[in-house]
């Protein structure tokens, strides 16, 4: 299938009108048109204007707007269409290993804490009662 432009330009030269009679009639810009015969679309100032200068030109050859909008339609849609890309499953292996991981990780994170709580409990318990008296009754009897 030919692209809306090179179908407009086939339209235009059998019908023998040149691109310069277009632009007088219309307004538009050469360059404009040029773009919209060459497809384009994205070097043109907007959505809106793009469909103003298909319609100006369409009546300019005297073809149907709608038979151009309804091909620039398309055209934008086929070109906005992306494949959606295909998600591939794990393989049964690396599963295993990203659930060892994360059985590692839970262990390493018990242990971390198991060993944080011993360094960091309170050293009050590890005196002897006798020194922990004598010296109350010391800080006592100097008062």
């Amino acid at each position: 299938m030919e692209t809306m432009g090179t179908w407009l330009r086939r339209e235009r030269e059998q019908r023998g009108i040149a691109l310069e009679e277009i632009a007088d009639t219309t307004r538009i810009p050469v360059k404009t048109l040029e773009l919209i015969e060459t497809g384009r679309f994205d070097e043109l100032p907007g959505e809106t204007f793009t469909k103003g200068f298909l319609r100006a030109y369409a009546r300019s050859v005297g073809v149907r707007c709608e038979d151009v909008l309804a091909r620039y339609g398309m055209e934008i849609r086929a070109r906005d269409v992306q494949p959606v890309p295909v998600r591939l499953s794990i393989p049964p292996q690396d599963r295993g290993r990203r659930f060892g991981l994360a059985i590692a990780l839970v262990v390493f994170a018990i242990l971390a804490t198991l060993a944080m709580s011993f360094l960091l409990r309170p050293r009050t318990q590890d005196r002897p009662e006798q020194l922990s008296q004598s010296s109350s009754v010391e800080a006592v009897s100097r008062a």
